[in-house]
């Protein structure tokens, strides 16, 4: 019978790499659904001064948390507010990839 000592540390050596690539999968998709919730509420306060007759670009970026204004691009096509943000990443190509969108709408004020 060989002497299995040692054996459980060996294991989480080995299945250590995987459980951290698993956790930083998780961690990125959650960052990218945070990053959804951004875009909806800014879409929807750019369609809410577009309406009122204020710029909806500004209103967009001020409803953004400090570090997304950086990452945002705002679009308003006649009465559609369309925001694009690019979650945090720690690699570029991953946030290009998982980059979120949102629309809202409104008649713009006469």
């Amino acid at each position: 019978m060989a002497d299995s000592r040692g054996q459980a540390s060996i294991e989480l050596v080995a299945a250590l790499p995987a459980l951290l690539l698993a956790a930083a999968v998780a961690l990125q998709l959650l960052v990218a659904g945070y990053a959804l919730t951004l875009a909806d509420g800014a879409a929807e306060a750019g369609a809410l001064a577009l309406a009122s007759g204020s710029s909806a670009a500004k209103a967009a970026r001020a409803a953004l948390p400090g570090w997304a204004r950086e990452e945002v691009s705002v679009e308003v096509e006649g009465g559609r507010v369309t925001v694009r943000l690019l979650p945090p990443s720690p690699l570029a190509a991953v946030a290009h990839r998982l980059a979120v969108s949102s629309s809202a709408s409104a008649r713009p004020a006469r």
